[in-house]
């Protein structure tokens, strides 16, 4: 059985060989995204492997299943990239990796934080310089801090829990109270109420209808007035040109994303030889109080590993059964 796989990056193919002997799959490798232009490259696969900035369109299904190819794996959580009603007409699995280190992503965004307020990477660099000066590196405690958290799955439960430890007062929003975290402490509010109590907001929801551009121009005005806007889950959450308009005013004193609405034109590349033509992320990447990662909050040791295993047994269980024991993996 094989597995072709898209987006692969030189960790994709360590991980995906070093667990691959107990399933023993015969796994084909690309660089390059799969789109309609590329789905071409298939050849002779069971199933495809995709990653978050994969377009796995209509038009992508139709060829695939001319292809005969049974799973398309997503190694990630997210979905919005796929067509699951053509998947479905197309009668082709979909399945994804629901949970793998959510401790992984809550503490990058942790880390965005601490970075943005303490400034150590300006810190950092100054000192290399032999210049000591503490001018400019003020940041402000967390002890006591409102922390607003949009999204209390798997991710916003961990960051929930640091935060806590921390000191800071947690409120969330989501659309079922999670029990366990309002048994901890943590208080459940409307989001307008979130918005305008939190001094740092931070996103932990899925991408859908709902939620796209939940951070537009009118809750940014709802917002306290320098707060401090995380973001580490996928970047349509954000109005990137809203989000530029209140730094400019102040409004927003603090951003940090790991993801980024025209991201897949720029990340997981090197493009430190060429121009980047996005004026967008260019501006957002000229503000001294604006830190941007490059989707990176995933990339630990564990998750990597989860991921790998994860995918393997789906495409694995999928193809000789049709079945997942885990349904919360099964899209399609």
């Amino acid at each position: 059985m094989k597995i072709t796989f898209f987006s692969t990056q030189p960790y994709d193919k360590e991980f995906f060989n070093r667990y691959n002997d107990s399933f023993g799959f015969q796994l084909d490798f690309f660089e390059i995204e799969l789109n309609a232009q590329t789905v071409h490259l298939v050849d002779k696969s069971d199933a495809v492997c995709v990653f978050v900035n994969d377009i796995v369109s209509e038009t992508v299904i139709a060829q695939l299943s001319i292809k005969n190819v049974k799973v398309i794996a997503l190694r990630c959580a997210g979905f919005n990239n796929v067509d699951l009603a053509a998947a479905k007409q197309h009668n082709i699995n979909i399945c994804r990796v629901p949970a793998y280190s959510p401790q992984a992503v809550a503490e990058h965004a942790v880390a965005l934080i601490l970075t943005l307020n303490r400034k150590t990477h300006k810190a950092y660099n100054r000192v290399r310089e032999q210049n000591f000066s503490l001018n400019g590196l003020l940041g402000f405690d967390l002890y006591g801090k409102t922390v607003g958290v949009i999204g209390t799955g798997n991710i916003g439960k961990a960051f929930c829990r640091i935060m806590q430890g921390f000191g800071c007062k947690v409120l969330a929003f989501d659309i079922i109270a999670n029990k366990e975290l309002e048994a901890s402490g943590v208080q459940f509010v409307p989001l307008i109420e979130l918005l305008q109590q939190s001094d740092i907001v931070s996103l932990h929801c899925p991408l859908n209808e709902q939620t796209k551009h939940i951070i537009s121009s009118d809750t940014i005005q709802m917002m306290k007035p320098g707060v401090m806007l995380i973001n580490t889950s996928r970047g349509a959450l954000i109005d990137t040109t809203a989000v530029i308009t209140a730094l400019k005013s102040g409004q927003i004193a603090y951003l940090g994303i790991d993801v980024y609405e025209q991201e897949e034109h720029i990340f997981f590349r090197d493009l430190s030889a060429t121009v980047i033509e996005d004026d967008t992320i260019q501006r957002l990447m000229s503000f001294s109080n604006v830190l941007v990662t490059a989707h990176q909050a995933f990339f630990t040791k564990e998750a990597l590993t989860q991921i790998t295993l994860t995918t393997l047994r789906n495409v694995d269980e999928l193809l000789k059964t049709n079945n997942l024991s885990a349904r919360s993996a099964l899209l399609v």
